[in-house]
């Protein structure tokens, strides 16, 4: 009898010792970065698994989409649907919400402007100590990106785009400052370095430490915010083409004359991710005279199969010299587990006597990690006196 109370005593106490550690489980989930006021959900835990709920007693069916991966969610008697998904991958993550048969977006995150259109999202976040580079650093001096407005006379209509000016700009009103362009990818639109890039903060404090020089960044709409496809007839070669009557003959002239900018190609750069990354090549080349600094990420040259790399852009990469002396930094990146031939290009261009940096993020696929992750790497190497 004696062994048997003990036997009892002892399933209770490990019953209640596992309760207690699903509950602590549950404590260390926390709300999601993107979460609006007072909304409790989303939510990220330990295991890097995303929360989702919502109060839809109407709905017969409610799905939580992340990048085409689907979680069905599950009805209470009270009509809140909640799912747990699997472990996700730390960075950035473009979600929707399916309810009845139609995508929206989370009430209860900030909107953000990816994959075409208004989306949620959410961050699984990366330790401390590896997210600092784009973490809001106390103690350093900050600088601003501001919302601005200009004229295209190639469109005819008012354009928007960001600008961000370093931390010393407004105490030193007789310097003027280097440029960097820096573009989206196909499907987001010149909010994306700011919001989901974290751009100023990577600015900030690569700037504050003296990994880099202080310079302006410009981010403008590279006309290709939606996802190619959706305009018939249109070709692969014209999406987002345009950008670059516009920047050339308004947006430059714009920043030219509106901020305090060295206006000589040795002191104008120009970047970008995916989509904005062969755009960055498709201006660049060809105008090396007004550009010395070039980066793609997850951007690779295109080419036709068997074309010779020398033949590409003009023929620009055919002699060495000439490229080497004209481009101080050519910088291509991407993910490691990404399939963009960037690594292949680099060799190849190595091979013919071309400069240039190859960066590989590690862990990461075509995200905005591993384009955090790039401009970091990006930056040091602009606008370093010869």
């Amino acid at each position: 009898m004696y062994m048997k109370r003990t036997f009892i005593l002892r399933f209770a106490m490990m019953a209640l010792l596992a309760l207690g550690c699903e509950a602590g489980m549950a404590q260390t989930a926390t709300t999601g970065k993107y979460n609006v006021p007072m909304a409790q959900y989303p939510q990220v835990d330990n295991q890097g698994r995303a929360i989702f709920q919502l109060h839809a007693p109407n709905a017969k069916e409610v799905v939580a989409d992340i990048c085409g991966r689907k979680y069905p969610m599950t009805k209470d008697a009270k009509g809140t649907w909640t799912v747990t998904t699997d472990p996700l991958v730390v960075g950035f993550h473009y979600y929707f919400l399916w309810i009845d048969g139609v995508q929206v977006t989370d009430p209860g995150t900030d909107a953000f402007y990816g994959c075409g259109r208004i989306s949620s999202a959410l961050e699984i976040p990366e330790s401390a100590e590896d997210a600092a580079y784009y973490t809001y650093q106390q103690g350093i001096n900050h600088g601003q990106v501001r919302e601005c407005q200009y004229f295209s006379s190639v469109e005819g209509k008012p354009r928007r785009c960001y600008v961000y000016t370093p931390a010393e700009y407004e105490t030193n009103p007789n310097k003027q400052y280097p440029v960097l362009y820096l573009q989206h990818g196909m499907g987001e639109d010149e909010r994306g370095w700011h919001q989901q890039g974290f751009m100023a903060n990577i600015m900030d404090n690569a700037i504050a430490s003296g990994r880099c020089k202080p310079m302006i960044v410009v981010m403008d709409n590279g006309n290709c915010s939606y996802i190619h496809g959706a305009k018939r007839g249109e070709k692969r070669d014209e999406f987002g083409a345009s950008f670059e009557d516009v920047m050339l003959k308004d947006l430059m002239p714009y920043v030219e004359k509106t901020f305090r900018t060295k206006n000589d190609r040795d002191h104008r750069a120009m970047a970008g991710l995916s989509w904005g990354g062969h755009q960055t090549l498709q201006i660049t080349l060809k105008h090396l005279d007004l550009f010395s600094h070039i980066g793609t990420f997850s951007g690779a040259l295109l080419m036709a199969p068997g074309q010779d790399i020398k033949q590409v852009y003009n023929g620009v990469f055919a002699d060495a010299d000439k490229f080497n002396n004209q481009v101080h930094a050519l910088f291509m990146g991407q993910g490691s587990e990404e399939r963009m031939g960037t690594e292949t290009m680099c060799k190849k261009l190595t091979d013919l006597g071309i400069h240039n940096t190859y960066y590989s993020s590690p862990g990461t696929h075509h995200e905005w990690l591993t384009w955090r992750r790039c401009l970091n790497q990006f930056i040091p190497m602009l606008f370093n006196e010869k």
